[in-house]
């Protein structure tokens, strides 16, 4: 009985595997459509959205990582099902890319590759930010400040929202992250933070 749900169990694990990674290309497919036709050809709440250019940005990549690495059933399980994902996206987005669209972006393809390469091993760590104790708190943190860069402009004179979709999902990924409202509040101010520090340590290399 036990060795029959064992088997169950994998068979379940392949299947969910397997839906992660076709959902990786049938997003990559759809961003590779968005961002190679002309906005004025796309449906006007999709000119409004500006999708083309929200799926061109790391933040809705960020996301999903995210979203898969903390509600998978290990970190195991995290960096196997990120990986897939990320393998599926850039796969089909590149495909596309060079076969219908007819050009190759190497350099950029190589970034996004190696990305990919390394995304078990951010996964295998964001799996523990929904977790108890400081490690899960640091983690966190760091997820936050990441999200934060590409839904805030900060400057010496102001601070503004970059864009209201990514803003949007900064305020997905708390939820995601969400664990108590201590736990929450310290999460932001510390991700936050590290966003200004980080944030004005560019103003000053920019001044250089």
């Amino acid at each position: 009985m036990k060795d029959f749900f064992n088997r169950s169990e994998k068979r379940k694990d392949i299947i969910f595997s397997t839906l992660i990674f076709v959902l990786g290309v049938i997003l990559g497919t759809i961003s590779k459509i968005l961002d190679s036709t002309p906005s004025n050809l796309l449906p006007s709440f999709l000119e409004v959205l500006d999708l083309r250019n929200f799926f061109s940005r790391i933040g809705i990549w960020l996301f999903f990582g995210v979203l898969l690495s903390v509600y998978s059933k290990s970190p195991v399980r995290s960096a196997v099902n990120v990986f897939l994902f990320f393998a599926g996206m850039v796969a089909s987005y590149y495909a596309y890319t060079i076969m219908i669209a007819g050009f190759f972006p190497k350099s950029y393809m190589m970034i996004w590759i190696m990305l990919t390469i390394l995304s078990p091993i951010f996964a295998f760590i964001c799996w523990y930010a929904k977790r108890e104790g400081i490690f899960g708190n640091i983690i966190s943190s760091i997820i936050i400040m990441f999200i934060s860069r590409q839904a805030f402009a900060f400057g010496y004179w102001y601070f503004d929202i970059r864009y209201v979709l990514e803003f949007i999902i900064w305020i997905a990924v708390i939820l995601i992250l969400y664990r108590s409202p201590k736990q929450t509040i310290w999460m932001i101010t510390i991700g936050m933070l590290l966003y200004f520090l980080t944030a004005q340590m560019n103003l000053l290399w920019g001044m250089l």
